[in-house]
């Protein structure tokens, strides 16, 4: 590897350990194992480096989730829906720091336009990728409907879900208490009979 493949690597460990806005050139350069004046030959500037580390972690995991949340060859929809929930609440559980780095991403969002753009068009394509994996078929094949409604609010629970799994871990939901939840809103989204 070279010292750009180096800064990058560096980057996500920090990332992993420290998080976006406790990494510090100092702290990449190490971990990279190279000068700090590297960082700004390659890529500009910490926070050029450490956005592209980000997301490239993000779409690691996110090529991993995939793989692991479709839905087994004998699942029914009920089955796959709860094996889905039971994974994430896993990874929410095994893997906190990359969810935390998810969350310091939505923030730096907020003070740096350009990455405002960029995660939108993020969002909008895990959007789709949620509605492609709930529905068993290929995301070219997910309508903007589809993605926008089934997409968006499995995407807004799993991140309610996520939220408070990381603020208290010990009490954590369960899978079967999100299913039930879920369950009972619909129940509520129904419409009354006619009187």
């Amino acid at each position: 590897m070279g010292n750009r493949d180096d800064l990058l690597a560096g980057a996500k460990r920090c990332l992993r350990e420290k998080g976006y806005d406790r990494t510090s050139v100092r702290d990449i350069a190490t971990a990279a194992g190279v000068s700090t004046a590297a960082i700004g030959y390659h890529y500009g500037s910490r926070e050029t480096l450490l956005t592209q580390a980000l997301f490239e972690l993000l779409d690691e995991w996110g090529d991993s989730l995939g793989r692991a949340l479709a839905p087994g060859s004998g699942d029914d929809a009920g089955t796959g829906f709860r094996r889905m929930w039971e994974g994430l609440i896993a990874q929410f559980r095994d893997h906190p720091d990359l969810w935390l780095a998810t969350v310091e991403l939505f923030l730096q969002a907020q003070r740096q336009p350009e990455l405002s753009a960029r995660l939108s068009d993020g969002v909008a394509e895990g959007w789709r990728g949620m509605a492609a994996i709930l529905g068993s078929e290929p995301e070219d094949a997910v309508s903007d409907r589809s993605a926008r409604t089934l997409g968006m609010m499995q995407t807004a629970l799993m991140t309610g879900v996520m939220i408070q799994s990381l603020s208290d871990p010990a009490h954590a939901p369960t899978a079967d208490e999100v299913l039930e939840g879920l369950g009972a809103l619909g129940r509520l989204a129904e419409p009354a009979p006619p009187s």
